[in-house]
């Protein structure tokens, strides 16, 4: 395991010899089931548990020709913007040492960002994928939802996530996203993308002439300054190649953050109650009580954060607070699905800071989850809008790397694809 503890798991799975990804090396998140390959989600809960299947996207990575090389640490079952909740420690930052690497998939974008892979594959239910590569001066994307099939995906958020690639090239993340997309039997949600050209990969064409970039002011709101001068610099050299920007309006953003984590928690708190330590996870030891073991279980094999996120969730869900909380965050969802709807009905992207601060230090953010939740205030709402996202680099602030995140409508990946390889 290497110095930054990058992977849980490193373990060699080789794929087809022939194949798009042929001779390419892939780190697997480690909520990603690998047939044979133990798939812990950063929990003490599964720290044991091998998988009997792989996923949808791992057979796809073998049939293309890719080796995966390991399983990559990330925040424990999904929750958290750091990566220091794994129960297998937090991973460092190959980028800038001495802070975080973003999260949840933290582990994901640190490998690629190392050269300890050459691709990776991450989840992100809000910010989980854009987030990390931000942090990691990397290229992360996040796929409209349905457009990847979640199937051997260990649950967290099940109306919000997508699994999606890290490449250190725009490029690199479009072929990698070629190999995974598309409908698969065992995932009803999943569409078919129609592509306009033959794949996503040739969109990464960066030509912007013409091209029409939204700015929403509130997604600018409150952001570190230096993120903020980065951010400008990159819509600046994007008009320089003939792109042109305006300033739009999404004054739903105001209620994502609490909206997001009101569904989010209580999807975990009802995806999560499967671990009893009877059919998954660590056993709590039965001694003629079965409501004991189960708290045992679950008090020894679940950490603070997740606690924290189900006991939420099962409150937002509880009877007499149900209509107060769930079904208002999902009224909430609604109106940012229009806000943004109409934002990019007079746009062909929409921009901000991937996040709005530069790289924590390690252990900074641990002893204030408020400060870590609303970290996520610029990627949350392109999950309550189902919308395809991808972060790339843009530049620097006191030796920190700064993402740059632009936003397409739905199945429009290939526009966030030729925008984003113009910054490259």
């Amino acid at each position: 395991m290497s110095d930054a503890n990058i992977f849980i798991t490193e373990e060699s799975l080789a794929g087809d010899e022939d194949g798009p990804l042929a001779g390419r090396t892939v780190a697997v998140k480690d909520n990603i089931s690998t047939e044979g390959v133990r798939t812990t989600c950063g929990s003490e809960m599964l720290a044991e548990y091998v998988p009997p299947y792989d996923a949808t996207v791992v057979s796809r990575l073998k049939d293309a020709g890719a080796t995966i090389v390991g399983k990559a640490n990330m925040d424990e079952f999904g929750m958290g913007t750091t990566n220091e909740t794994s129960a297998f420690g937090p991973t460092d930052n190959p980028t800038a040492p001495g802070h975080v690497p973003g999260g949840s998939s933290g582990g994901s974008a640190a490998a690629v960002a190392a050269g300890e892979a050459d691709l990776a594959l991450g989840s992100d239910t809000g910010g989980s994928i854009r987030c990390p590569a931000a942090f990691c001066g990397v290229v992360g994307l996040k796929p409209t939802y349905g457009l990847v099939s979640r199937y051997g995906l260990v649950a967290y958020g099940n109306s919000l996530e997508q699994i999606g690639p890290f490449a250190n090239t725009v490029e690199d993340a479009a072929e990698l996203l070629d190999v995974i997309a598309g409908p698969d039997d065992r995932d009803a949600t999943t569409r078919d993308p129609q592509l306009e050209g033959d794949s996503y990969a040739d969109a990464a064409t960066g030509d912007v002439n013409g091209l029409r970039i939204g700015v929403p002011t509130e997604l600018l709101d409150g952001a570190d300054e230096g993120v903020v001068e980065a951010f400008w610099d990159a819509i600046a050299d994007l008009e320089e190649q003939g792109a042109e920007y305006h300033e739009v309006s999404l004054p739903s953003v105001e209620h994502a953050v609490e909206a997001y984590y009101v569904i989010a928690m209580s999807e975990a708190s009802s995806n999560l109650a499967r671990f009893d330590g009877v059919r998954y996870g660590n056993s709590g030891g039965y001694d003629g009580n079965w409501n004991e073991a189960f708290a045992r279980a679950r008090e020894e094999g679940f950490g603070d954060e997740v606690k924290r996120r189900i006991l939420l969730g099962t409150y937002a869900l509880s009877a007499g607070y149900h209509d107060k909380y769930y079904k208002k965050a999902q009224d909430a969802r609604a109106w940012v699905k229009q806000d943004f709807d109409e934002a990019l009905s007079e746009a062909d992207v929409l921009a901000s800071p991937t996040m709005p601060v530069p790289p924590f230090e390690l252990g900074e953010s641990l002893e204030d989850p408020l400060q870590m939740y609303l970290a996520d205030a610029n990627t949350v709402p392109v999950n309550l809008a189902d919308l395809p996202a991808i972060s790339v680099p843009a530049g620097e602030t006191d030796g920190l790397p700064v993402g740059l995140q632009l936003i397409g409508p739905a199945f429009g990946e290939e526009e966030i694809i030729r925008a984003a390889s113009a910054l490259e």
